[in-house]
């Protein structure tokens, strides 16, 4: 086993993406919005692995910090969403938790690092 599959972080930015491609397989978005959705999303998993990886604190701080920019990303997406009404306020408020416990528990291993 790989030390990031042991990260809870790691078991919820999964989950997330597969949230994530549910969503996008249900729902009719342009071709651009739904990539940077998906990649955005991606972008939290692989970089809390990569990151998982790196030897020095610096270096996983580096990843981490990426992966918390990408829940960002993933927040400004959902949110214009919402405001073109492409998702019910509840499937926004739904992701837009798991966004914000990733956020915490992604800038809690930031701190721990720093």
């Amino acid at each position: 086993m790989f030390d990031f599959e042991k990260l809870t972080v790691y078991s919820k930015a999964k989950a997330f993406n597969k949230k994530v491609h549910r969503f996008l397989q249900n729902t009719n978005l342009d071709r651009t919005t739904n990539s940077q959705l998906r990649r955005a999303a991606l972008s939290i998993m692989l970089n809390i692995a990569e990151g998982s990886g790196r030897y020095t604190k610096r270096d996983k701080r580096h990843f981490y910090i990426i992966s918390r920019g990408s829940t960002f990303e993933c927040v400004a997406v959902f949110d214009y969403l919402k405001d073109l009404s492409a998702l019910k306020e509840t499937e926004f408020n739904e992701f837009y938790a798991d966004l914000d416990e990733l956020s915490r528990m992604l800038f809690s291993m930031i701190q721990k690092l720093s």
